[in-house]
This record gives C-alpha cells, structure tokens and sequence, in this order.
C-alpha cells in the first residue's frame, strides 16, 4: 500500500513548472479537460508520485489559497537539503521556518510554495537515542 499526494492547485500547469524547477519533478502523466483545466497532472518526485489538479470550484475543488491556508506540510527527505531549499526559494517559495539543525537529528526547513502548499526539507544528520529526542522534545515544548 502506499499514500500519493493530489493537490488542487490554482494553475496545475504552473504548479508542475514550479516543482520541477524547485524539487526536480519530472511529468509522468496529464488529463485535460473541454474547458482546458488539467483534472489530474502526475509528476514522479524523488522517487513518490503527485497528482495535481486546477480548481474546479464548481465541484468543490479548491487550493489551499482559496481557503487562505492548509493545514497539510508535504515532506522532502533529501540527501542535500541546504541545494533544495535554495532552489525552492529561487523558484519563488516563501520560507516558512529557515533551515537548520533540530533536535531530532535533521537539517530541516520549510517553505511555502506560491499555490498555498508547505513543505518540509530535510537531510537526516544523525540518529538521536530515544531517551535524549524525549528530553530535547519536552524542553521545546514544555
């Protein structure tokens, strides 16, 4: 079993620019509709599908932007975390949190990508002993 993303976007067609120029996504797949909007856009991302698609308010189908948020983050385990996040802010993403080293181990980041989605970008650095990630959580959020 697996989990794939699909994400109502503004404009799938300019979504998919984005994350190819920001994450390297490359297009598998697209169907579009009469009207010219793209019901489904299938990128392969890092090894994961993602399934686009441009808002079809008349069904219900809206972006995060539409609705002034989301609650979802996308996760981007990456080998070079610090190129990633580089190349997602020159694509036009803004930083949500800078990246740096947190207390689990990972160089970690996030950004906002300009159709409402957020994204995670992290490099794993080194395992941390479940002992020390409880005392590191609890002094961060106690």
């Amino acid at each position: 079993m697996t989990i794939t993303a699909h994400l109502a976007v503004s404009s799938a067609e300019a979504a998919a620019r984005f994350y190819r120029d920001a994450f390297g996504a490359r297009e598998i797949s697209r169907l579009p509709t009469p009207d010219g909007r793209l019901m489904s856009l299938v990128l392969e991302l890092h090894g994961s599908l993602l399934h686009l698609c441009d808002e079809f308010p008349e069904l219900g189908v809206v972006g995060p932007n539409a609705l002034g948020g989301s609650p979802v983050v996308l996760a981007l385990d990456v080998a070079d975390a610090p190129a990633v996040f580089a190349a997602a802010i020159e694509a036009g993403a803004q930083v949500r949190q800078p990246l740096g080293e947190v207390f689990w181990g990972d160089l970690h980041g996030q950004v906002e990508d300009p159709f409402g989605q957020r994204w995670n970008i992290s490099q794993h650095l080194r395992d941390v002993p479940a002992d020390e990630l409880t005392a590191a959580a609890a002094k961060a959020f106690g």
